[in-house]
């Protein structure tokens, strides 16, 4: 049974500008990310800004989704991997996992897209 469905756009610019800090020491994707999703998004080369919009939307649809929004949940506590057959999937943890444990939520489903200027995802998550 679906519980929630949640969907979120990111302007790739603003991510952009918070590589851009990361880089000059600013410990911003730090804050949001935890280090996988950063190392993963590093291989992507000029499009990590793109990669890392996509997770950040991600995880505010994760909110939407829990229909409490991200209050008391840490952004890094949720994570997008990609499957050996590059599907992503939400690998929760932390806090956002204790929130999914509390509703009974027993999968979540995560889609991603970009382009050019702007990331989506949608989640859905099963009861």
């Amino acid at each position: 049974m679906i519980f929630g469905i949640g969907i979120d756009l990111v302007a790739v610019s603003r991510i952009a500008r918070w590589v851009v800090k990361s880089n000059e020491g600013s410990g911003i994707l730090a804050r949001f990310f935890p280090e996988s999703e950063i190392s993963d998004t590093l291989k992507l080369g000029a499009e990590r800004a793109l990669g890392l919009a996509a997770r950040f939307a991600a995880k505010e649809a994760f909110g939407k989704a829990l229909g409490t929004g991200l209050k008391g949940i840490r952004l890094k506590d949720i994570a997008v991997k990609k499957t050996r057959a590059g599907q992503p999937e939400l690998v929760l943890s932390g806090t956002a996992q204790q929130a999914t444990e509390r509703l009974g939520i027993q999968k979540a489903f995560v889609s991603l897209s970009h382009e050019k200027d702007f990331a989506v995802a949608v989640v859905i998550l099963e009861k």
